[in-house]
């Protein structure tokens, strides 16, 4: 009997620790400069979140394969708990920089922003699925 309460507690415990994150996720971008968006699947790596661009979208969204396509976008972001998360980067395929970044959540909205050398952007990205 006791052995049942030691794997129904491991179970329990082990179901908890690979919940999914709520940012896990498909996300549409917002366009950048050129006019081209893109969807970024934000999942857990490791400890930390990391999102990758899946699909690269012209600005008539037609779909097209960009070179940065299955490239890391988002890495060592940090959940802060209540939808934020921090201390993490992001790179803009855009304009070809790697910004400090964090990242807000609500509901199906998620607000990123990003700065390097005092230059800032913000993007307010929505969910795919």
């Amino acid at each position: 009997m006791k052995k049942r309460y030691v794997l129904a507690a491991t179970l329990l415990l082990a179901g908890m620790a690979h919940a999914a994150d709520p940012v896990d996720g498909v996300w549409k971008t917002q366009p950048g400069d050129d006019g081209a968006f893109g969807y970024v699947t934000i999942g857990a790596c490791g400890s930390k979140i990391c999102g990758t661009l899946s699909n690269s979208f012209d600005p008539s969204g037609k779909e097209f394969d960009s070179a940065a396509k299955g490239k890391r976008i988002i890495w060592d972001m940090m959940a802060d708990g209540g939808g934020a998360y921090s201390k993490g980067k992001i790179w803009a395929p855009d304009r070809d920089k790697t910004y400090n970044s964090k990242m807000s959540l609500s509901g199906n909205v998620l607000k990123v922003s990003g700065c390097v050398l005092g230059i800032c952007r913000d993007q307010t990205w929505t969910r795919i699925k």
